[in-house]
């Protein structure tokens, strides 16, 4: 089992990729409240360059807060991890976690149902990019 869906958009800037992740992210139910600039991050921390490289945290408020009410420290697992980065040809690629992949360690039927429709969620995002 992998733990992560990807896939790689050709000839879109990282910017409008970024654009349309958040954009599908937002038709599955999905807000980000995270969102971490690493090539900023690393630059500003060590000095040293890096690709454009986004960590997004979706989170769907409505199935966070059923986990949160089985699951009291679900929250360690929370939010969903969403990656752009642009490789050094160009191409911009994304990923999404594979929420039952994550969720594995959770011993907790509810929760596993949870991770499964948010892994289809998910799994529609990346679809719906290529």
């Amino acid at each position: 089992m992998s733990y992560f869906f990807n896939t790689v958009v050709k000839n879109k800037s990282f910017e409008e990729v970024l654009d349309v992740v958040k954009e599908e992210l937002g038709k599955e139910g999905f807000g980000v409240p995270a969102e971490i600039d690493m090539q900023a991050t690393f630059k500003q921390k060590l000095n040293v360059d890096f690709r454009k490289y986004k960590i997004l945290g979706a989170c769907n408020p409505s199935f966070a807060h059923k986990a949160v009410l089985s699951e009291k420290n679900i929250g360690v697992l929370l939010p969903c991890s969403v990656i752009v980065q642009e490789h050094e040809n160009g191409d911009v690629e994304v990923a999404a976690v594979d929420a039952k992949a994550s969720m594995l360690a959770v011993k907790n039927d509810t929760v596993q149902d949870i991770a499964t429709e948010i892994a289809g969620r998910l799994k529609r995002v990346i679809e719906n990019l290529s």
